[in-house]
């Protein structure tokens, strides 16, 4: 299980998870190998006491260092606020906090974790904040790559977020700002802390809500630097105990900082602010201006909403939000608009404050999303953790930019998605030796650069399926193929389907298939399946809302391949709705109803003797899809 997060926007038992979709019989344990968690906001390890201790999960936790030691502090505050000051009850103690923890197994960057004998864990950097780390796990032939939160973009302590080309199966990705591409970094600092001192120099108050740890050291060294350029002395504070917890832990964990933070941690310690000092609450009455950096960071609890309901109404003041707020909260109904807000059910305040908007959350944009796609090259991609509009956008951008299906998935929605079997095969010396000829004769006609080795290397070649051990898996070239064999392989292969996927082959993944009732035995069938965006594929071709779009693809295929004369094209239906087009002897296109929920799908079949007209095909498939 990925993350164990709450709802900052609710406070009865919504703001926990909905755990009986794992199961209703409270028997976590046996249903969940391993909980993971990404790093220490409450949005991604609220919920883990209340899961642990009093919904009764027993399994190992992982999560690297800086979010071990993070977690309990940030939770046990947040318990305080809830229990002690709310009023609360039924809550988890600093007992369940305590006890929790114990379970937690570190996880460090780059690190193969064994949960078991099958299932391995391995964490790559983030930044988003300390700790903050994305996760590689692979089961078997599966695996999942689940983001958390991250940030493409180096920020002024933390790096950018990196992954290898893990090729996943699935790619778990956030969207919080998913059709937000963010100006240049330079151009936010500059208007920030121009706002910044404008309101200070008319002797207004601002406030800025931030999370302990992460923005507030970002914006922290931002105002520290600017404060001392311009020599200012206005007093500047940062509420809350945690921020020599957070000094800490900086230290001790420097190596998860950015280059330049490591580099002058040498000479002195850039979280030792010289003018940043700690909150009293009794200054909140005080006359004149003043800055203060005040936890949480949605107005939600805390001393942010308390030093909101007294500096609200004064229109000489400044409320700066630099991050998300979700819906419910405090925040993000000051954020849309609202002129007199209800904080709880007794209390409404006036909103005469100036309210400014500058995001400098460390989530990644629309680009950097993209790009973290492109690193790990993931066959599937589902998007999480953002709003439904925003994930529709980038969805049909990911389907067209990559080719790859993509979903967004409703909270408590099953998904269920089909992967590829990886197989390991014996190359056979004829083919090899024939295929690097091929590509050594490609390259002196292309005129390229000889002199670079060959690297990758397509290979098409007959797939003879082994019997767990007694008989090699082999790909052979097929004049090399005995068929003879045949029936061993169609006994082998019968009711699966296999997926050759190398990173040494160049091509598409094929998906070798006999059908002992449609083929002959002497005849070996390959398979793709190609999916598409059926609104940009709709709007490209004109077509109609009441058209049906898959029998539309197949006519303009079907006309592109009918210009040959020399080619025989067939169409037919079947009974469950399903139209085929049939080229050649043994080349099949086929297209799949499909609901408004699923994706459209094409799938293509053709024989290993007309691989030619295969390819010729595919690329007509490719220009009609776009």
């Amino acid at each position: 299980m990925f993350d164990c997060g709450m709802h900052m926007g609710y406070n009865d038992e919504r703001r926990f998870p909905d755990f009986n979709y794992i199961t209703t019989t409270g028997d976590f344990t046996s249903r969940i190998d391993a909980v993971v968690i990404t790093h220490f906001h409450l949005d991604h390890c609220g919920a883990l006491p209340h899961f642990t201790e009093q919904r009764g999960y027993h399994g190992p936790i992982y999560m690297t260092p800086p979010t071990k030691a993070i977690c309990p502090i940030l939770l046990e505050d947040y318990r305080k606020i809830t229990v002690e000051r709310k009023g609360e009850t039924g809550f988890f103690t600093s007992q369940h906090i305590k006890d929790c923890m114990k379970k937690v197994v570190p996880l460090h960057l780059h690190e193969t974790v064994w949960v078991d004998d099958e299932l391995e864990l391995r964490a790559y950097y983030a930044g988003h904040v300390l700790g903050a780390a994305m996760v590689y796990a692979r089961c078997g032939n599966e695996s999942v790559v689940y983001t958390g939160d991250y940030n493409m973009t180096p920020d002024r302590h933390l790096g950018a977020a990196w992954i290898e080309k893990v090729r996943p199966d699935v790619l778990i990705t956030e969207t919080t700002y998913g059709t937000t591409i963010r100006d240049s970094k330079r151009a936010r600092e500059r208007d920030f802390l121009e706002k910044v001192h404008n309101c200070v120099l008319r002797g207004g108050k601002v406030l800025i809500p931030c999370f302990a740890l992460g923005r507030a050291q970002e914006l922290c060294i931002l105002i520290e630097t600017y404060w001392e350029r311009m020599g200012l002395t206005v007093p500047v504070y940062f509420s809350a105990g945690l921020t020599e917890k957070a000094n800490r832990y900086y230290k001790l964990f420097i190596n998860w900082t950015n280059q330049k933070i490591k580099e002058s941690f040498v000479d002195r310690n850039p979280f030792d602010f010289k003018y940043i000092k700690p909150w009293n609450r009794d200054y909140v009455d005080l006359p004149g201006p003043m800055v203060l950096f005040a936890t949480p960071g949605m107005l939600h609890i805390g001393t942010s909403l308390e030093v909101f309901k007294k500096w609200a109404p004064d229109e000489r003041n400044m409320l700066i939000m630099p991050g998300y707020c979700v819906a419910g909260t405090v925040g993000a109904k000051v954020l849309s608009g609202m002129k007199v807000v209800d904080v709880d059910q007794y209390t409404k305040v006036n909103v005469n404050i100036d309210v400014q908007n500058l995001s400098f959350s460390a989530h990644a944009d629309a680009k950097g999303i993209m790009e973290l796609i492109r690193q790990a090259s993931p066959r599937n991609v589902v998007l999480v953790h953002g709003e439904k509009s925003r994930m529709s956008y980038l969805k049909s951008k990911v389907m067209g930019e990559f080719g790859c299906p993509c979903y967004d998935p409703a909270n408590g929605e099953l998904l269920d998605i089909e992967t590829n079997r990886d197989i390991k095969a014996l190359m056979s010396d004829q083919l090899f030796q024939e295929s690097w000829a091929k590509e050594q004769q490609r390259r002196q006609a292309e005129s390229s650069d000889s002199a670079e080795p060959i690297s990758q290397l397509p290979v098409r070649g007959v797939l003879l399926l082994g019997d767990d051990g007694k008989r090699l898996t082999r790909l052979l070239d097929p004049s090399e193929f005995d068929l003879d064999q045949v029936s061993e392989v169609t006994h082998s292969a019968k009711d699966n389907e296999m997926s050759i996927d190398s990173t040494d082959v160049k091509s598409e993944p094929v998906t070798a298939k006999n059908d002992a009732v449609e083929q002959a035995p002497d005849t070996i069938v390959f398979s793709t399946r190609k999916v598409f965006d059926k609104s940009a594929v709709r709007k490209r071709m004109g077509l109609k809302d009441t058209d049906d779009v898959s029998e539309a693809v197949l006519k303009a295929i079907g006309e592109l391949l009918a210009l040959d004369p020399a080619q025989t094209v067939r169409n037919s239906k079947s009974a469950d709705g399903s139209c085929t087009l049939s080229v050649g002897n043994s080349v099949k296109i086929t297209a799949q109803p499909a609901n408004d929920d699923s994706l459209p799908l094409l799938s293509l079949d053709w024989a290993w003797n007309e691989e030619e007209l295969a390819t010729n095909t595919l690329a007509i498939v490719n220009r009609v899809l776009g």
